[in-house]
């Protein structure tokens, strides 16, 4: 059954202008009599596809199976340490020229093969430009011609209340369109990735719809389904997808460097609360409170200190902390940035540098808060064999400590998923689990280390 809300949103497009039916969607069919978005869809779906993947993943093996003297004396056979498995999800052509597919780093994440099948039943074999876990944003690249590419949106134009539409692979049975409405814009703290910044949709997204397309009344692009709440993995009408403007920033490094060089201001913050808004005697509610600014940071350089209230980045307000962390995380290294902070009731405007800081300190918060008080660093120089994180400072007594990080700490990988960044570690942190399990080196030698986490949040 039609979300009545839905209907009477799609009555009102109708309304705006029956004069120009190509401008308002849906449209009458006059030769049908039907209320219709076809037109729309036919020139939509073609920019959709259905990613298929190959990954090899580790056999649960018994750890006898792995002593030499076992397998000889009762005759077990050497088995293989890994095992093929495979998976679909959907993804979005956004450069029909270059032959770009935009989707999540989750479908494709340790892919050893990726197959691209068009809505024409063409397949191709993909090739991975570059992904990124802190956002789940992948882009792949085809070879192939008389592509259709979805056009880019403006995501921050979105508000709640529009019309959207979800295009996808559920379940691999084939694509799908379902429609809805914008349910929440700026959606953070869900626990889901690193940077997040969702738009909430109750346009139908199950699983396999993950890297499809989220589109506007005007079949722009404003959203990769990305995530759904619900119990048991089905859809309760509460989905997720990175908005558009966020995955065209990370496609942009992505295709230039095939990852995401993110960089540092060098600041702690919070939230700025209605409290904290009344006692610092500000008129606006929304903002980023400096609760500590890191010496010889950018953010030092540019004059920011305890106790500023940051407002605005380029020109754009900021909701909050989460906002923030956002705006920094998705500027490059090296990028100027006009800031906009409130001091003593007077607003003033400074610019900063982004740069690197010498590490990364957790939040001690959410599922965050038993590693904090270590401060981590990407790990991806010379002396790495691969890209990995180190613990580069560990407070004595913190949480972090008593989980049984120390200083030097190599960490590789966290429940069985590679670490090759800090970004990586946080976006595996962050996800409910309630055991995690980290492949350490120290001194030279390999461990494991195990916290148990009472509650996540």
């Amino acid at each position: 059954m039609r979300n009545p809300i839905t209907s009477i949103a799609l009555a009102a497009v109708i309304a705006v202008s029956s004069t120009d039916a190509t401008a308002a969607l849906p449209m009458m069919d006059e030769k049908r009599g039907v209320l219709t978005i076809a037109p729309l869809l036919e020139k939509t779906t073609p920019g959709v596809v259905n990613i298929s993947v190959r990954t090899r993943v580790a056999q649960n093996q018994n750890p006898l199976y792995q002593d030499p003297f076992f397998r000889h004396f009762f005759g077990v056979p050497n088995q293989p340490q890994h095992r093929e498995a495979r998976s679909a999800g959907s993804g979005v052509i956004v450069d029909a020229k270059k032959g770009l597919v935009m989707t999540n780093h989750h479908v494709i994440d340790n892919a050893t093969s990726i197959m691209v099948t068009l809505k024409d039943k063409r397949q191709v074999k993909a090739e991975l430009i570059g992904s990124d876990a802190a956002t789940d944003i992948a882009l792949l690249k085809i070879e192939e011609d008389n592509l259709t590419d979805v056009p880019f949106g403006n995501s921050d134009m979105a508000k709640v209340g529009d019309v959207v539409i979800a295009i996808g692979n559920p379940f691999g049975i084939g694509q799908t369109v379902t429609s809805g409405i914008v349910s929440a814009v700026g959606r953070s703290g869900i626990g889901m990735q690193g940077y997040e910044d969702f738009i909430q949709t109750d346009a139908s997204i199950n699983p396999g719809n993950s890297g499809g397309a989220l589109v506007n009344s005007k079949g722009e692009l404003i959203g990769i389904n990305t995530a759904i709440i619900g119990p048991g993995g089905g859809n309760v009408g509460i989905g997720f997808a990175v908005p558009s403007n966020m995955a065209m920033a990370v496609m942009e490094q992505l295709k230039t460097y095939g990852k995401v060089s993110r960089g540092q201001l060098g600041v702690t913050i919070q939230d700025l609360t209605p409290e904290i808004a009344e006692a610092l005697e500000l008129d606006g509610k929304d903002g980023a409170l400096v609760t500590g600014v890191e010496p010889k940071s950018p953010a030092a350089k540019a004059g920011l200190e305890p106790g500023d209230v940051i407002v605005s980045v380029d020109g754009k307000e900021l909701r909050g902390f989460s906002d923030l962390r956002n705006r920094i995380g998705l500027t490059r290294k090296g990028a100027n940035i006009e800031i906009s902070y409130v001091r003593n009731g007077e607003e003033k405007t400074t610019t900063a540098r982004i740069g690197d800081t010498e590490a990364v300190v957790l939040a001690d918060a959410g599922n965050l808060k038993y590693f904090s008080g270590a401060r981590f660093r990407d790990n991806d120089g010379k002396e790495a064999k691969s890209p990995n994180v180190i613990v580069a400072e560990v407070k004595e007594g913190s949480p972090a400590w008593f989980s049984g990080l120390r200083p030097d700490d190599v960490i590789t990988e966290v429940n069985k998923k590679s670490v090759g960044s800090v970004d990586d570690l946080m976006s595996i942190l962050r996800q409910p689990y309630k055991v995690i399990a980290m492949n350490v080196k120290r001194n030279g030698r390999d461990m494991f280390i195990v916290v148990e986490r009472n509650e996540v949040g």
